[in-house]
């Protein structure tokens, strides 16, 4: 049995909402065990542990979830920001079900698609992965609607990304300071 949802990875992380997920080209990542996969990562445990020996889609559904491989809780020392929702995301799965996680790993999906097709200004994307990833989903949504209105009380014009990204950006950050969120990449320790 393979894995079917590539926009999930095995480990929790939120591949449909990677920066890298949203790459034209080479860099490109087809997100956990898509097409290619194996020649972009090579070797990752979570894969062979739970695909290959246990045919589940990921860590959350096996009876012995959290195993060791969790012990260095994947998220406060990782660089990556979004491994943060790694356990959350594998106790939502947990508790409720696939289904229950993707509908709502959709809609973070759709807002982001929102966000790319209007308002990236070409610098954004992974600000914008960060926000669909951390940010509660009543705050994307409300980010959208703040968004377009200041923008329409604005003399921004509709091709004017640069401006409209600005406005984004600003909203976000302002849910990001309620929910205290970090939506800023950190610096790697020395």
């Amino acid at each position: 049995m393979g894995k079917k949802i590539h926009t999930l990875g095995c480990c929790g992380l939120d591949c449909g909402l990677c920066p890298r997920f949203f790459t034209e080209g080479a860099s490109r990542c087809p997100g956990c065990c898509g097409v290619d996969f194996e020649n972009k990562h090579p070797s990752c445990s979570f894969i062979t542990c739970c695909v290959k020996k246990k045919g589940l889609e990921v860590c959350g559904e096996c009876n012995e979830f959290p195993c060791r491989k969790f012990d260095k809780e994947t998220g406060e020392a990782d660089s990556f920001i979004t491994h943060r929702r790694v356990m959350q995301n594998q106790r939502l799965i947990r508790e409720s079900g696939i289904a229950a996680f993707l509908e709502q790993q959709n809609r973070r999906m759709n807002f982001l698609n929102t966000m790319l097709e209007c308002y990236d200004d070409g610098k954004s994307k992974s600000f914008y992965c960060l926000s669909a990833a951390l940010l509660s989903l009543k705050s994307l949504d409300e980010s959208l609607i703040k968004a377009d209105s200041e923008i329409a009380e604005k003399p921004i014009g509709k091709e004017d990304f640069k401006s409209k990204a600005r406005v984004m950006k600003e909203i976000l950050n302002q849910f990001a300071d309620e929910e205290r969120e970090e939506l800023k990449l950190r610096k790697a320790k020395k």
